[in-house]
């Protein structure tokens, strides 16, 4: 499995309640026509914790879209879709900035310190 992170913040217009109620509503519904998509999760940010030891990002998000693909090539036909295209569309209606990663997720086993 390969996953897409994509860390949202909404056009500078919308509220962010209006932001969560247009990507759950409506640009949420267009995903699952992606073709190849195999999971799709939405987070919503409720608010940020701060830690006193470390600085904090200078970036602040109203959201973080998760995209599960099988592998790089079925994300690659995915990007090619039409289906893709109309919700990257609507994203560009009330996604303001974005920054997206690849990751592969890795399982960490849980090892007893005892």
């Amino acid at each position: 499995m390969i996953k897409m992170i994509a860390m949202l913040k909404r056009k500078e217009h919308l509220s962010h309640e209006a932001f969560v109620e247009h990507w759950e509503k409506t640009h949420g519904p267009l995903a699952f026509n992606v073709p190849g998509l195999r999971r799709y999760v939405q987070s919503h940010i409720l608010s940020e914790q701060f830690r006193d030891d470390i600085p904090s990002m200078n970036f602040e998000a109203d959201g973080i879209a998760e995209l599960w693909f099988d592998d790089a090539e079925a994300l690659t036909k995915a990007h090619h879709s039409a289906e893709m295209q109309r919700l990257l569309a609507d994203g560009a209606t009330f996604i303001g900035e974005i920054k997206t990663y690849l990751v592969d997720e890795i399982p960490v086993p849980h090892v007893s310190t005892m």
